[in-house]
């Protein structure tokens, strides 16, 4: 056994040891998916537009080496599917995301492969309904052969007009098209609300075995979209700072509503992205950080930093090095 998968093994055996038992004896059903790391702002950028993150393996060499078990990779597949049927997805795109897969899947990481910011959709969910579906049938034909490592995410953070009764129905045709040709494949579902966990309760998931639920966590928001500059008036936040008995008060409740749903729906369940944006300060960032962490593994939800490496990274790519505070907390704390 490798270096790598010792530790990722040692990880896995200190996760489940601290996972929260309810008074009734129940748990969380255990997370496939346990400590990841999101790979944002690479392939999930408009056509055109120049990404932050340029995948390279040296990025993934990295990942690995510090002790995750997988990555999320977000992928914008609506900028390159043509905008009328058959929708296809654009050969050398496929490719890249081809190249990603099987670079992390042979560093020994699990791999999330999602429908990231598919704004036309949000807008007009009917009008663009059977193009996500068919979008779907394209990847999963492509990936049908790739091993049980690889993981499908529907749809990142449903919000707007797709509302709960929409995407309801909407998931359980995209989850039926993913079946048609990858009956066994894990595939993670969210609420609307941007993934929020107030959201929950709304989201109706079909029999599937191999269903994980999943929530994103940003809260409170002033505190980690501080100076934000996507958010509007996001910069007069900037100073919040995080770490009193109420604070993390907060937290524990957020996530224990989590994890009570996924124990009354007995799902998996994963905090798919959760971080603090670049402008709050260190000390409080990774207060924040590792406390959400070890709630989330308290409480047996998998989990998954965002981001690697630009706006709320932890590896500093000018550096070529990890922010060691950060990767303290999320690894070592």
């Amino acid at each position: 056994m490798s270096s790598v998968s010792e530790r990722t093994l040692a990880a896995n055996l200190r996760f489940h040891s601290v996972m929260d038992e309810h008074a009734d004896g129940s748990r969380v059903p255990n997370c496939p998916l346990l400590r990841g790391i999101n790979l944002g702002n690479a392939v999930d950028v408009a056509r055109g537009q120049v990404p932050l993150l340029h995948l390279d393996e040296r990025h993934l060499d990295v990942v690995a080496a510090a002790g995750f078990d997988f990555v999320r990779i977000p992928v914008r597949w609506s900028a390159h599917a043509s905008s009328s049927a058959p929708y296809e997805i654009d050969v050398a795109f496929f490719e890249i995301v081809d190249r990603a897969i099987e670079a992390a899947l042979s560093r020994n990481l699990a791999v999330i492969v999602n429908v990231h910011h598919y704004d036309e959709l949000q807008r007009l969910p009917r009008r663009h309904a059977r193009r996500f579906v068919t979008i779907w049938k394209q990847i999963a034909a492509r990936y049908r052969d790739v091993g049980e490592r690889l993981y499908f995410e529907l749809l990142n953070e449903a919000h707007g007009t797709l509302t709960a009764t929409r995407w309801n129905h909407l998931l359980r045709k995209g989850l039926a098209a993913i079946r048609d040709l990858t009956p066994e494949r894990v595939v993670i579902v969210g609420p609307v609300s941007m993934n929020g966990v107030e959201a929950l309760p709304e989201l109706e998931l079909p029999d599937d075995d191999h269903l994980v639920a999943t929530i994103h966590y940003y809260a409170p928001f002033q505190f980690t979209h501080q100076g934000a500059p996507w958010v509007r008036d996001a910069s007069r936040w900037v100073g919040t700072v995080w770490g009193d008995d109420a604070d993390h008060r907060a937290v524990s409740a957020d996530l224990a509503q989590a994890a009570d749903w996924a124990r009354i729906h007995q799902r998996p369940f994963l905090v798919g992205e959760f971080g603090v944006y670049e402008k709050a300060d260190l000390s409080s960032r990774v207060r924040w950080t590792a406390f959400v962490r070890s709630e989330a593994e308290r409480l047996g939800l998998g989990w998954c930093y965002w981001d690697f490496a630009t706006d709320f990274g932890a590896f500093d790519l000018s550096q070529n090095a990890w922010r060691q505070p950060l990767r303290t907390a999320l690894l070592d704390a």
